[in-house]
């Protein structure tokens, strides 16, 4: 079970008895549930980082569920209500966005709510920007036409309509996919764009509704980067110490601790806050 490998890549990695490990045991039970990753091409690390969150939340919610039952079976007075679809995993990455939708017709709004446990943001130029740049083209207000428009139930027509979204549920960690590769005519690309991006106080309050995220400053703690090309290419990444706070760069079986200087890299895919 892809679940009880990476428990024990988990215990392996953090027993400090090894100096480097192979995930070969998770790797194979994970290529049994998603066959796509067994194979030896090139596989996007961001769809990788979803299956394996959403692996991990389906087998963890189950053990949760039984833990309730036995408790339920234990204590006569505990409560008889099924247990949420919650785990570990949405409690640390799952938030929450709110989409206004304003019919442009008759002005009425409507919110509709939609749960995240990774931001796809665009990157907004060509040549460079900040983290911040791709988070105000993310959530800038758009609008809905043509084949797009909504249903408004007070018009009783389709219209056109404004959206702009919000953040009204912030992640214990927050993680950033910036859309390197993109699709230009009928083909497909990577961007090169250097983003800046900062290591700590990173706020997302212009883009919460409130009265929520009142503390909604992070720190960086990962990074994943992607060198190369769309069939050519190679992962690394750098992760920071919980404890001491030391930035470490992971190269396959090489790692090294890096100044913070080195944090900053332009081949940065995923950002973990």
């Amino acid at each position: 079970q892809s679940a009880t490998a990476f428990g024990s890549l988990m215990a392996d990695m953090w027993s400090g008895e090894f100096h480097c490990l192979s995930p070969r045991d998770f790797h194979s039970a994970f290529g049994k549930q998603y066959p796509t990753f067994s194979k030896r091409t090139q596989q996007d690390a961001q769809e990788f980082l979803m299956c394996v969150l959403n692996e991990l939340h389906e087998a963890l919610k189950k053990v949760r569920a039984q833990l309730h039952k036995k408790r339920c079976v234990a204590n006569a007075n505990a409560s008889r209500e099924s247990v949420s679809e919650t785990s570990i995993i949405t409690e640390l990455f799952e938030g929450q966005l709110c989409y206004d939708i304003t019919c442009l017709e008759c002005k009425t709004t409507t919110n509709r709510p939609e749960s995240f446990t990774v931001l796809s943001l665009p990157i907004p130029s060509k040549s460079v920007c900040s983290l911040q740049d791709c988070l105000k083209c993310f959530f800038q207000q758009d609008t809905l036409t043509q084949n797009n428009q909504i249903h408004c139930s007070w018009c009783g027509t389709k219209q056109d309509a404004a959206v702009k979204g919000t953040i009204n549920k912030a992640p214990k960690i927050i993680i950033f996919h910036l859309k390197r590769f993109e699709w230009q005519g009928k083909c497909r690309r990577k961007l090169s764009t250097a983003i800046c991006y900062p290591l700590s106080n990173l706020d997302l309050s212009p883009y919460s509704s409130p009265p929520f995220c009142t503390e909604a400053e992070y720190s960086l703690c990962a990074v994943v980067n992607h060198s190369g090309f769309l069939d050519d290419g190679h992962y690394t990444a750098f992760c920071k110490h919980s404890v001491t706070k030391t930035w470490y760069s992971f190269d396959d079986a090489q790692h090294t601790n890096i100044p913070d200087s080195l944090v900053q890299s332009d081949r940065a895919y995923l950002l973990f806050y």
